[in-house]
């Protein structure tokens, strides 16, 4: 059973600030090289006008940009997530979700400590 203590988010804001930049990482950078690599790979296959490897390209294309897409809103279900635990907690442990999720959402330090400087007063 995992206990959560009432300030475990403002004491952990960093490690949450960083889980945010990783998924920032994720959401931004990594659909960006999946689709750049499939459509390398379909250049190739034009290039050396082999219809077979074109319609392969092609729908490995279309595969490498739908994971790029989820990818890129694997934060915006995060949020949800924290949205969703937040509703179903007493009050006490709402504002403590509530820091989690603008650390993880909203990485800038700025954001980050404001949200957690606004819950501690």
């Amino acid at each position: 059973m995992l206990l959560m203590t009432p300030s475990v988010c403002s004491d952990l804001a960093p490690v949450w600030q960083i889980i945010g930049w990783v998924l920032w990482v994720f959401k931004i950078a990594i659909p960006i090289i999946i689709i750049l690599f499939g459509v390398i790979d379909l250049g190739k296959a034009v290039v050396a006008s082999k219809d077979d490897e074109i319609k392969k390209s092609v729908k490995s294309l279309v595969m490498r940009a739908i994971s790029g897409i989820v990818i890129f809103f694997i934060p915006t279900l995060v949020g949800v997530v924290f949205s969703l635990v937040s509703e179903f907690t007493s009050d006490e442990y709402k504002t403590e979700y509530n820091k989690c999720r603008a650390c993880i959402v909203h990485p800038n330090a700025n954001d980050c400590q404001s949200a957690v400087d606004a819950a501690n007063k």
